[in-house]
């Protein structure tokens, strides 16, 4: 596994990450992590339950936890762990990771397949989405297999890398394989008893989010207020922290409702059920997004769901367990008071709705899944030399000629390194992966949330 996003910062990348990492292992697979330092805790070798090797490479962030391309630097890192592992297949993660996408680039000179996953939704007009798009068709000229989280991803990838004719002949494979989660961390709180005059009840809305744009944080400043006008008895509870929280400290003061929007600022992951279950509805407004981890995490909790009908989101649930609305203030707000009659009616089961979430979502499915890919991409034949360049150069008149020249002057810094660091010389991990390991730990949750 290749990326720059992974433990100790803490997203729905990095635990899609270790959780495919985790199960991997426990159907019998040899998995290492490479990623970026943390210094100074995290610099280094360093393992995770339940063995999971983690090579952390000392190389600075850029912005967001990415590092700064480079495309050279990395290749001894590389081509070191590669050999002295016994690495067979190598699976990037993340657009914005440059890391995944110098990991598919060298991996050809090492007789490595690749395997890309891209766990995001991306534009296609600004400048940062036209580089990035770039970059990502430069990358999967090269991939032997693509993994979208979302059917909505799948299209957004495809068209984003200029896949599409290469999809036509199944060259690379794009497949969907969703997120999973622990079900048994999100399990709803006791049911309250109703009782037959339940005009004083409080429902509380829960949101739980990064406080950023694209998260749609200016549509729950202009629609809480109103929510909070037509319904006396609904309170807001906000988890999270981002650039958009000054805008909803001032709502809160514009509109005097410090005692009906509590906004608890960052929270964490071991935290986020209890701060779920505090609510019956989860409101999120996001105007993007590939497929909503946080979404699934309070279904399961019990809560019923109301969201943007943006991206993979329709995927999700079931249409009894969410309401869509449109990403405007008025759709939001109708949406919003179509859930509150829903929970006063009565009409969602919270208990009945964790069951259902759990028997849609299971990281051993996923692993099985991916495992299939895996099983493929091994069988296909390897791309030669000079398809590889002719792939290359038809990026385009600019950008073909330049990753080109990054092509060859990767080819030329391997040979360097062979010459300078003979394979013989190397320190070459041979522990084999025995299975008995596995008759303790396999009925023991997995996950990077911390114990209470």
């Amino acid at each position: 596994m290749v990326s720059d996003f992974f433990y100790p910062d803490i997203g729905g990348v990095e635990n899609h990450i270790y959780m495919l990492s985790a199960n991997l292992l426990r159907l019998g697979h040899k998995v290492v992590v490479i990623t970026h330092s943390h210094p100074p805790s995290r610099v280094g070798v360093r393992w995770l339950f339940p063995g999971l090797k983690i090579y952390y490479i000392p190389f600075p962030t850029l912005v967001s936890s990415a590092t700064l391309p480079n495309f050279f630097t990395f290749l001894p890192y590389l081509r070191t762990i590669v050999l002295r592992e016994r690495i067979q297949l190598i699976h990037a993660h993340a657009s914005l990771s440059s890391l995944g996408h110098e990991g598919i680039l060298h991996a050809h000179l090492l007789g490595v397949k690749t395997v890309f996953t891209d766990h995001s939704l991306f534009g296609f007009a600004d400048a940062a989405s036209i580089l990035t798009n770039k970059l990502l068709e430069a990358t999967l000229t090269h991939v032997d297999a693509v993994i979208c989280v979302s059917h909505t991803g799948r299209e957004n990838t495809v068209l984003r890398a200029n896949l599409m004719d290469r999809v036509l002949q199944l060259d690379p494979s794009v497949y969907v394989i969703p997120n999973a989660l622990v079900a048994d961390q999100f399990t709803p709180a006791a049911p309250t008893p109703r009782t037959d005059d339940d005009s004083s009840t409080l429902f509380t809305i829960v949101v739980v989010s990064r406080l950023a744009y694209r998260k749609g944080i200016d549509l729950l400043v202009a629609a809480a207020p109103r929510i909070c006008a037509a319904f006396p008895r609904v309170r807001f509870v906000v988890g999270g922290d981002g650039p958009k929280m000054i805008d909803l400290l001032q709502m809160r003061e514009t509109h005097f409702l410090q005692d009906r929007i509590e906004l608890l600022g960052p929270v964490a992951p071991q935290n986020v059920r209890d701060v779920l279950v505090r609510g019956s509805i989860f409101l999120n407004t996001s105007l993007t997004e590939s497929f909503g981890i946080a979404i699934l995490e309070a279904a399961c909790a019990g809560l019923y769901v109301v969201s943007t009908r943006v991206g993979g989101v329709p995927e999700i649930l079931p249409a009894d367990m969410i309401s869509f609305a449109n990403p405007t203030e008025d759709d939001v707000f109708a949406a919003t008071a179509e859930a509150i009659r829903i929970v006063s009616a009565g009409k969602h089961d919270a208990r009945r709705a964790h069951e259902r979430v759990k028997s849609f979502y299971d990281w051993s499915r996923v692993a099985a899944r991916t495992e299939a890919v895996y099983r493929s991409v091994m069988r296909k034949p390897g791309v030669e030399f000079w398809d590889r360049v002719e792939r290359t150069l038809a990026l385009g008149r600019f950008a073909g000629p330049i990753f080109a020249v990054i092509f060859f002057v990767d080819c030329l810094f391997f040979a360097f390194l062979e010459w300078l660091m003979p394979r013989e010389e190397l320190d070459y991990v041979d522990l084999p992966c025995d299975q008995s390991v596995w008759a303790e730990v396999r009925s023991r949750p997995t996950s990077l949330r911390k114990p209470k």
